[in-house]
């Protein structure tokens, strides 16, 4: 655990979030909906109560809503799931970037799923900026663009230094 700067919140760490068995090297997803099924999938390795199916609708209702794409090839989905207690996290690099109709119009490659409770609190918030902070690292996001394996991604995400600097707007 670690606190946010400025806050008084306890929140994960990234090693928190996400598990060694979270995370794909070279996925090869055919669209946006194929991405965010394949990444259904890996987040429902955190709670074996937990369908795919259910995680899959939660991440499509909340694109639904608006892009989760936060530019420079990275896409952050997340959602709400009924029975998760605590977030949950998956990350994939694509073997080839899809388009996930982000703002600056370039292809996604750098894939971060979250799954939080229904009912947010300022910890769930908290991991949410986490995750966006990471993100927004050039240096991280060429680490995990390196990587050759599952291993070696999960190893550079986990190299992340997350700034004491606001990141951008954390999606919702």
């Amino acid at each position: 655990m670690s606190i946010i700067p400025g806050n008084d919140l306890t929140a994960m760490t990234l090693e928190d979030l996400v598990k060694p068995e979270n995370v794909l090297c070279n996925a090869q997803a055919r669209s946006k909906k194929h991405c965010l099924e394949i990444l259904s999938e890996l987040l429902s390795r955190c709670d074996s109560e937990i369908a795919h199916e259910e995680i899959f609708e939660g991440l499509v209702e909340r694109e639904r809503l608006g892009c989760t794409g936060l530019d420079s090839g990275i896409a952050f989905p997340h959602c709400r799931v009924e029975g998760v207690k605590r977030s949950c996290g998956a990350f994939m690099r694509l073997s080839s970037p899809v388009d996930f109709d982000t703002s600056d119009s370039e292809h996604v490659d750098l894939v971060f799923g979250l799954m939080v409770p229904l009912e947010l609190d300022d910890s769930h918030v908290a991991d949410i900026k986490l995750v966006t902070s990471a993100l927004n690292d050039k240096d991280l996001r060429e680490r995990l663009r390196e990587a050759h394996s599952s291993s070696e991604l999960y190893k550079a995400l986990l190299s992340a230094t997350p700034t004491d600097s606001e990141p951008q707007e954390a999606p919702t």
